[in-house]
């Protein structure tokens, strides 16, 4: 699989049949492993290790109904009380991240209202903090580990 610009991680891989699966850990279950998925499991594990998200507060593949339409969000990160905090959107190595990665993570907001929104290849991470109160959001340097947002 392709490098990528995270720590290395090692992880539960296995063949069956022609298919690669990778175990997540989050899900708790094999899955096929795509290039979108080596992105989004490096970086739960980014999450996790780097940023001590704990795993009991992380949901992949959420659900999250837009305009009556059934969609799901990559990573959501939530706070101890359960209030979503973080919407994370991935995309492959060989995927450039364009506007239309950033509109199709604020379609997600719309429902979540979370107060940071990250869209990452795996080489390239954007993470922008919302300030609903004042109508405004900026790029932040850094995405914030979990402490900071407690």
């Amino acid at each position: 699989m392709d490098k990528l610009n995270l720590p290395t991680y090692n992880f539960n891989i296995k063949l069956e049949g022609q298919r690669k699966l990778i175990f997540d850990s989050i899900r708790r279950k094999f899955v096929v492993l795509t290039p979108e998925e080596w992105v989004r499991q490096n970086f739960i594990s980014y999450l996790v290790d780097e940023k001590n998200y704990p795993k009991g507060l992380i949901a992949v593949e959420k659900k999250v109904d837009v305009n009556r339409m059934p969609q799901r969000s990559d990573i959501v990160l939530y706070n101890n009380k359960g209030i979503p905090l973080i919407i994370v959107e991935c995309k492959a190595v060989s995927v450039k991240i364009s506007q239309a990665a950033f509109n199709q993570i604020a379609r997600y907001n719309m429902k979540l209202k979370v107060p940071y929104l990250v869209v990452t290849n795996g080489l390239n991470h954007y993470c922008c903090h919302i300030d609903y109160e004042q109508n405004s959001f900026e790029f932040i340097p850094e995405i914030p580990d979990y402490k900071s947002l407690q």
